[in-house]
């Protein structure tokens, strides 16, 4: 467990572990370093150096004015991390925001990437699911305990298919259990910045998926996803015939990358990096 300060002085934590192909993993919108847990034991198996970073104002991470928690910004976080860390290069893990993060790297910092790897993302997001986010984001739910959380999940969550130890697992890694209720792990002042952004027009991101050309490349969709449409995914890998590409079964947004599927694609893409 470490922390450095950005240039505009915002304390990030990051996690780093093992040794061999440094693996930078960005986690979803909400999310942080822990958004790996899951997958972290077999990557590190593989044969990689695991960074995970827990993005200004998520996780442990100090919270920064809400105008910063932009794709941009962010990305220029990630690039300063590796500038900490005395690398060159790293390849890129990227779940949901995280891929839009490593997209964006493509298009400014090519020269800093060994190669992506998408979960559950590309560079056309289904209304549906961009109005799911919007529902919840920012907003503590009128339940009190985690296992209250891990069981409605359970219940809304209908495209997943697990067991509810995994549940409540995951509820550990979205709220905080207090006296008081309920708490948020990251600031809810991310909903003004997505919401800010989403007054604006959406910009066209196949330029930025486009940029990741020459980068070996892997993508993982959930089978049911409402984030990443069928279309979109066969679009993805009709561009790019030379990515390792999957679709896992029983997972919709997003996948937690150590289902058998997931693993093969992942351990197939660091085979190519190496």
């Amino acid at each position: 467990m470490a922390e450095f300060t950005t240039t505009d002085g915002v304390r990030l934590f990051y996690a780093d572990e093992g040794a061999g192909l440094p693996l930078l993993c960005l986690a979803g919108l909400t999310r942080d370093g822990r958004d790996f847990d899951f997958v972290a034991p077999h990557l590190l198996e593989m044969g990689v150096r695991l960074i995970r970073l827990d993005y200004r104002g998520r996780g442990r991470s100090d919270r920064a004015p809400w105008e910063t928690y932009t794709i941009p910004v962010e990305g220029r976080d990630a690039v300063e991390l590796l500038d900490h860390l005395g690398l060159e290069k790293a390849a890129v893990l990227g779940t949901s925001r995280g891929g839009l993060i490593a997209m964006g790297l493509a298009t400014g910092a090519k020269d800093r990437l060994l190669g992506v790897a998408l979960n559950d993302i590309g560079p056309e997001i289904a209304a549906d699911g961009l109005e799911v986010i919007k529902g919840y984001l920012g907003r503590v739910p009128a339940l009190k305990t985690l296992d209250e959380v891990a069981a409605r999940r359970k219940a809304v969550m209908t495209g997943f298919d697990l067991p509810d130890m995994r549940w409540r697992e995951e509820a550990e890694r979205l709220f905080m259990e207090t006296p008081d209720g309920l708490e948020l792990t990251y600031d809810p002042k991310l909903r003004d910045a997505v919401l800010g952004a989403g007054a604006q027009p959406a910009p066209d991101l196949w330029p930025f998926f486009d940029a990741l050309d020459g980068l070996p490349l892997c993508m993982i969709r959930g089978t049911n996803s409402d984030l990443l449409s069928p279309e979109c995914f066969v679009e993805m890998v009709r561009r790019r015939p030379d990515s390792v590409a999957t679709e896992v079964p029983g997972r919709g947004h997003i996948p937690f990358l150590d289902e058998p599927e997931s693993l093969v694609a992942l351990g197939a893409w660091l085979e190519m990096l190496r």
